[in-house]
């Protein structure tokens, strides 16, 4: 009986620290950006309002289960519908609902940019002042720095998703269905998971065949537009 008390609790403790931990990472690069944008797709048909049912996490992709990377994640979903009322399970079997869910980023594709110009057509890149005689470059013949024209920047960018089913164990009825889906400079899922199940979960259920851009802030609060 001790034995399992204390397995309990050391599951909890380290179910605590992995979500820290990730909760940090997505905290550091929030810092780098302005905001974390999603694209948020939900349908819902009679999902029941939270009263103690009880829920599993399983993962949708077979390849996924069973997996350290998807222990992790997933307990950002269970996290999110425990606190609205929902208990879980670990045996999918006995659960009221079954909760599939799949997370993925692509290879990246390529974008560019076209920002000013080239050089700034009065300080040198050594922070020196440009103009005629003063250095070098500019001692003969005359510059038009204007000439020089745009700089153009290419970099990557991602396309990540994540999807999730609730399913009535019992009847076999689909009772919810969503995707969030953002684009960013990072394929990092440790950080992109948890951002994309915070989106997913705002107001949820939602409103059933709508689609909206979610943004999470910097202070981790997440916003959807203004109806």
């Amino acid at each position: 009986m001790i034995t399992d008390v204390m397995n309990t609790r050391n599951k909890a403790l380290s179910r605590a620290a992995r979500l820290v931990l990730t909760a940090g990472m997505a905290a550091g690069l929030a810092a780098c950006a302005p905001g974390f944008k999603a694209d948020v797709s939900r349908f819902a048909t009679s999902l029941p309002a939270p009263q103690g049912q009880t829920f599993a996490v399983v993962a949708d992709d077979p390849a996924l289960a069973g997996g350290l990377e998807f222990s992790l994640y997933s307990d950002y979903v269970a996290a999110e519908l425990a606190e609205l009322g929902y208990v879980e399970t670990e045996n999918p079997e006995a659960a009221n609902l079954l909760v599939r869910f799949d997370y993925g980023v692509d290879n990246g594709r390529e974008r560019v940019r076209t920002t000013g110009y080239g050089r700034d057509p009065f300080f040198d890149p050594w922070g020196r002042f440009g103009g005629f005689g003063y250095r070098r470059a500019y001692a003969f013949g005359f510059y038009d720095p204007f000439l020089a024209g745009p700089e153009v920047r290419s970099y990557t960018v991602y396309t990540s998703d994540i999807d999730l089913k609730i399913d009535n164990t019992t009847t076999g009825e689909r009772l919810f269905e969503g995707q969030a889906q953002a684009v960013s400079r990072t394929n990092r899922l440790q950080v992109l998971v948890p951002n994309l199940v915070d989106a997913i979960f705002t107001d949820f259920p939602g409103r059933s065949g709508e689609t909206l851009r979610i943004t999470i802030r910097e202070d981790g609060k997440s916003v959807r537009p203004i109806d």
